[in-house]
């Protein structure tokens, strides 16, 4: 009996002392995954931080671009953006709402799925091109913010696709089974009690797609944004300044930037996607918190 009972207590310490290295082993490589976004932070500060002001922020290029500010690109960042998100969103919800809710499970389906998941894997200079082709010459609407984010949505719309459809089938099909019950209907179910309990998953594909859209330069530099514009844009058939390709421009193409500079873009643009992204997660927080289960 002793003899037992000192085996068990010999294997609870073993897989406690196992648990422990594997619990160590998971955090080590947290940190080696940090590290790195933290030196990269800091760089950007240590050598961009000069060049932040306020005239760097609400003034345009001069000199060449070797000097002034960023404005025009920083409020074309924005349209193109929030254009992709007005298109994006609507549609990969209504997509996944079709997927997850409405589809049968048959051979369409899965390929509807497979195309999804191969789209998401498509590099972003085929995005560019397909966006030169559709929207650029056939639809005829030119080089301008609705070309460019048009194709931005296009290559954004597995991500928001996906994340919705997951965060549909997390809502539990008790809650589905009970409104039914009650008399509800197939929308009013969808409507009432499946979305309100999946936005906050939701939100995590539009978080992850105003990360992808903000950094892109390849499908906006074919079809929308422009290399110098001294003027902000009035509409979505005009061109515009981007923030992305002002950094490529700038570290590239430009002779005699001043080392900071291209710094200084780098780090708006970090900054940028990271406010944003709080926004999101913010509103995703608060929206999990009101959930009854």
């Amino acid at each position: 009996m002793a003899d037992s009972m000192f085996k068990a207590t010999q294997q609870n310490v073993s897989d406690e002392h196992r648990d422990f290295l594997v619990q160590l082993l998971f955090f080590g490589m947290t940190v080696l995954l940090i590290i790195p976004v933290i030196i990269i932070l800091c760089m950007l500060m240590w050598k961009g931080g000069p060049a932040i002001s306020w005239e760097f922020l609400f003034s345009e290029p001069t000199n060449g671009m070797t000097a002034g500010g960023i404005f025009p690109a920083l409020v074309g960042t924005v349209w193109l953006v929030t254009v992709a998100l007005l298109v994006s969103v609507p549609l990969g919800v209504a997509a996944a709402l079709y997927l997850s809710e409405y589809a049968p499970d048959n051979w369409l389906t899965r390929f509807i799925n497979l195309a999804i998941i191969n789209l998401a894997g498509v590099p972003s200079i085929v995005h560019a091109l397909f966006g030169v082709g559709a929207f650029v010459l056939f639809f005829e609407f030119g080089t301008s913010i609705l070309a460019a984010s048009l194709t931005l949505a296009i290559m954004t719309l597995p991500v928001v696709i996906v994340a919705t459809r997951e965060s549909l089938q997390a809502v539990p099909l008790a809650f589905r089974e009970a409104c039914w019950n009650m008399g509800a209907t197939r929308w009013q179910t969808i409507r009432r009690v499946v979305l309100p309990n999946a936005v906050s998953g939701i939100l995590t594909g539009v978080i992850l797609e105003v990360s992808r859209t903000t950094g892109e330069t390849a499908p906006i530099m074919f079809t929308g944004a422009a290399f110098f514009l001294p003027f902000l844009p009035e509409s979505v058939f005009d061109q515009t300044m981007a923030l992305s390709l002002h950094l490529f421009v700038v570290a590239t193409q430009v002779p005699n930037v001043p080392e900071h500079l291209p710094y200084g873009v780098a780090l708006v643009l970090i900054g940028m996607v990271l406010l944003m992204n709080a926004l999101s997660i913010g509103l995703r927080m608060y929206l999990r918190g009101q959930k009854k289960w």
